[in-house]
């Protein structure tokens, strides 16, 4: 399945979850929801950036990082109401970065997990050049580690001393998923 800026990702099975979680491109549309998680400090704490204080502010964002970026899909419900987003950036010509954010309402019930599965199941296939995806987790983000363990992703190791965020160094654990591992 090839998936481009139209594309909209639903599981293929029926999953255990309550919900059915699917991801689709995210719109300018969506800046209301957008903004729920957008300016929740527990969901950004992790996050390069710091809580949106305006919507103009989110506006902006979108227009200039969400809306051009290459692979970036908005996490959704049965509503299709955007819950979080999901991304992969690329590193170079044979790796990408997977991030994701989550509305603090909606942790703990399988959402992230799954949507995590889903991009891990097509990404390899709508980028055949692609051999690693891979995640950068702060180390005191003990939610997102656990996520991606649960899809399947091998924890590689801690990047000591890896990145200055908000104000600190941060030690950071690296993950990575090769098309020929197993999904969980």
């Amino acid at each position: 399945m090839e998936i481009d800026s139209f594309t909209t990702i639903k599981p293929a099975v029926s999953s255990s979850l309550p919900e059915k979680v699917h991801l689709r491109p995210m719109t300018l549309s969506d800046i209301n929801d957008f903004m729920v998680w957008a300016t929740d400090s527990k969901v950004t704490r992790y996050c390069t950036w710091e809580p949106y204080t305006s919507k103009e502010a989110g506006i902006e964002y979108m227009n200039n990082v969400i809306l051009p970026h290459p692979w970036l899909r908005a996490i959704c419900l049965e509503d299709d109401r955007p819950i979080g987003s999901i991304s992969v950036t690329p590193v170079d010509k044979i790796r990408g970065e997977i991030g994701y954010l989550l509305g603090s309402k909606y942790w703990g019930r399988g959402i992230a997990t799954e949507a995590v599965r889903l991009v891990a199941a097509e990404i390899f296939k709508e980028k055949p050049d692609m051999e690693r995806l891979e995640a950068l987790v702060d180390v005191e983000n003990v939610g997102s580690q656990k996520v991606l363990e649960k899809v399947g992703f091998v924890r590689e190791g801690v990047m000591r001393k890896f990145m200055y965020l908000k104000g600190d160094v941060r030690d950071m654990v690296m993950f990575s998923f090769l098309p020929s591992d197993s999904l969980h």
